[in-house]
């Protein structure tokens, strides 16, 4: 039991020190534009390389996970540091053990892994993975 608590306690009463610091820099002009600078460039370069990673898929006429996708659109409408690519855990499994490209069981991408040099390397992954086990179940 008292194992049980001392987890308990430490999420549910976080430590000051994030908060401190987020005030610290809410409240100083000149950290805050830069806070907001630095955002924005990560913020922007996501979005490129979400685009980058469409590109790349285009270019190589790798086939859409499901005939519900039109096209690869899917991966530059959504927003947020993930992107959902409609790969099934059969798909995932190629691109683990022959590419060793992680990423969660249902398709789903940390963006902010992908990058200039490495996004080819993983369009051409998920191609071979979906013609290797073909498109993802409705």
């Amino acid at each position: 039991p008292q194992l049980n608590i001392t987890p308990r306690a430490m999420i549910s009463t976080p430590p000051l020190q994030g908060a401190r610091l987020v005030a610290a820099v809410i409240s100083n002009p000149d950290l805050y534009k830069q806070w907001d600078t630095e955002l924005k460039i990560m913020s922007n370069r996501i979005v490129a390389m979400r685009t980058a990673l469409v590109d790349a898929l285009k270019k190589i006429d790798c086939p859409t996970p499901n005939p519900i996708y039109p096209d690869w659109s899917h991966i530059t409408s959504q927003i947020g540091m993930f992107a959902y690519t409609g790969l099934q855990a059969k798909h995932v499994e190629v691109l683990q053990e022959k590419y060793h490209i992680y990423c969660t069981t249902n398709g789903r991408f940390s963006m902010a892994g992908v990058n200039p040099n490495n996004v080819g390397y993983l369009a051409e992954a998920m191609k071979d993975a979906l013609s290797t086990k073909g498109p993802s179940d409705v």
